[in-house]
């Protein structure tokens, strides 16, 4: 019985972290939302500010979820550990590019986290599909996302030199 608490417990863990660096990532991104991305020029492929939260808040379930399947294979497979520190590594770049683009109003110093943020999120996929394939398909959602993102944050960045 108390390790079925566990087990809950630490989902409400990884929850609180990773809506614990959306949380950051927001208090970044805020006051630039507001003042500095409207004045943007930005692609027709642009989506309004309303798709965001949403899909945000979907790909941060999805994260914690993923880590916490794969946290659950920890006594059973090798590797767990370090596919949680990668995930923890995405993580943290997730994080560092709201400071980047929106923090900092910097879309080229986004775009150089963008792609090692990328990178980031593919090793922590491949990582996690090894050691539970659900854990894998439910980054997926994540890397589309921020695949289209990497390529908005390119064509921002070229339409304001």
């Amino acid at each position: 019985m108390k390790r079925e608490y566990f087990q809950w417990f630490a989902l409400a863990g990884f929850l609180v972290l990773c809506f614990g660096a959306a949380a950051v990532g927001s208090m970044l991104t805020a006051a630039s939302v507001r003042e500095w991305y409207p004045e943007l020029a930005k692609p027709s492929w642009n989506p309004p500010n309303s798709v965001f939260a949403p899909v945000w808040t979907a790909l941060y379930l999805a994260m914690a979820l993923s880590a916490w399947l794969v946290w659950r294979r920890r006594d059973e497979r090798r590797g767990v550990w370090f596919a949680l520190g990668v995930f923890v590594v995405q993580l943290a770049l997730n994080v560092a590019w709201s400071g980047l683009f929106f923090g900092l109003r910097s879309p080229g110093l986004g775009l150089i986290d963008i792609v090692f943020l990328w990178l980031a999120i593919l090793a922590t996929l491949v990582a996690f599909w090894r050691i539970n394939t659900v854990a894998g398909v439910l980054l997926l959602p994540y890397l589309i996302w921020v695949s289209y993102a990497a390529a908005l944050n390119l064509a921002i960045w070229r339409m304001n030199p």
